[in-house]
Order: C-alpha cells, then structure tokens, then sequence
C-alpha cells in the first residue's frame, strides 16, 4: 500500500512548534507533500524528518517567507524536477515533481485570488499554464498523481456557505469549471471517488473567527487528484479535521500499488 498525505502548513515552522513532526512520527504515511512551508530547506532542522525516514525536497520561492512547497518520501524518486518553467511560477516556489519507476507526483500550491483583481488574473493565468504543464507530463506518463492546495472549492457540497461565497476567489465560476474540465481530462478527485455526496468534508477554515473551525464552516480547497488509469489502484481517501497544525488540515489518499 502507498499512502500519500497532502498537507498545506501554513509555514512548517509554526507547524513543527504545534508538533506536526511528532503527529507524523504517529502517521505512518509514505509520502508527504506540504505546501506554503513559508520556509527554505536550511530553515527547518531536517535531521528530524530524517529520524522519520524521510528523504526530503524543498522548493521554495526567491522571497523569503513566502508560499514554497516541499515533499517527504519514504520511496526514493529517481527523478526531482522544481518548478514548471513559468518565470512567476517558479518565482513564488509553487510546484515540486517527483518521478518514481511506477507513478509521477506533482505537489502544487495553486495561487489564492483573494488579495485582489491583479492575483486572480494571475490565478486564471496560472490554472492555464498548468493545465500545459499536466499536457506535456500525460504524454510521457499515464499514471500521476496531482495534489496540493488548489484554492478551488468544487462543488456545493465542498464549501459550507454556497451561496454566500459566490462571487468570492476559490468558488468563481470561471474556477470551479476549470476543475471540472479537468475531471473530464482524465482526472480523478480522489475523495469523492470515495465519498461521492458526503457532506461537511472540509480542509481549511477562516482563522479570522475562531469558532469557524469549531462549527466546521469550511472549504475543501486540498486534493490529492489521480489520473483515471490509478483510480483502480485507489482504496482510499479521507481528511483529517482532528488534526490541528495549521489553518488547513491533512487529505490523505492510499492505493494499492
């Protein structure tokens, strides 16, 4: 079995204090995928993630604090790639690439729009240089694995307040229809592959009210996406709300490879 967790940190310093690295020592998982570690590599006593039996890769973005993503593997890859080629992308630290004999991970930290009308132009720029990003990869590998914060929230049954969150960044129109373009390209949500109509499955919460978490008014906004040749591999997908290191929690995908 390979279980993969997907976890945005919301700066893996913070993260360690609240005590994520003694959480992980408990949660046997194979591969860990963070996001906006706000954090380089040299930041972060690695010696304890190395206790774990982790190899680890960090990309972080060129402003100090800033977004970054890093992934902790029990399997070695036999091949790391940073970032996509896209000049602002790369920038910000956004998407790290793993390449394993059987299957290519890629961990993303999709761009929030919500500071404005200048970010979600870059937002919608972004989602489309993924999109020939994920293109480009499909043609050399049928089975990959895509997870990370999307900063999207699907469908209805993803988000606590449909209707009032309409016309906020991360439940546009224009977002949620991305996402089901990409489901029809090939994609696999992989909770709901699982979970199909469950309700009240959140992985981030306002931290501006702190009774939004207690009262679970959330977004599910953290995927782990499969291609459709793994979805038979696929035997499990779940989210951890208990588990509180940060303002998102951790999705969780297992498949029997």
């Amino acid at each position: 079995m390979l279980t993969i967790i997907s976890y945005n940190l919301n700066g893996i310093r913070a993260a360690i204090r609240k005590g994520f690295l003694q959480w992980l020592a408990t949660y046997p998982a194979d591969i860990v995928c963070v996001q906006e570690t706000k954090a380089t590599q040299g930041d972060v006593d690695v010696t304890a993630i190395e206790a774990l039996g982790y190899h680890h890769y960090w990309y972080s973005a060129n402003k100090k604090g800033y977004s970054s993503v890093a992934v902790f593997t029990k399997l070695k890859p036999t091949n790391v790639i940073y970032g996509t080629g896209h000049k602002q992308s790369d920038f910000e630290g956004r998407v790290i690439q793993l390449e394993f004999e059987k299957f290519t991970l890629i961990n993303a930290y999709f761009p929030s729009g919500t500071s404005g009308e200048v970010r979600q132009a870059y937002k919608y720029q972004w989602l489309s240089e993924i999109n020939t990003h994920i293109d480009i990869i499909q043609k050399k590998q049928k089975n990959i694995i895509l997870v990370g914060d999307y900063n999207i929230a699907h469908t209805e049954i993803d988000i606590h307040d449909p209707k009032g969150n309409k016309k906020n960044s991360g439940f546009l129109p224009e977002e949620r229809e991305w996402f089901t373009s990409l489901l029809s390209n090939g994609w696999v949500d992989t909770l709901r592959a699982i979970k199909p109509t469950d309700t009240g499955l959140y992985s981030w919460w306002s931290q501006r009210i702190p009774s939004v978490r207690l009262e679970n008014k959330g977004w599910r906004i953290d995927y782990i996406c499969c291609s459709t040749p793994l979805q038979q591999y696929l035997v499990d997908a779940t989210i951890l709300p208990h588990i509180i290191h940060s303002d998102h929690c951790p999705v969780l995908a297992t498949f029997n490879l």
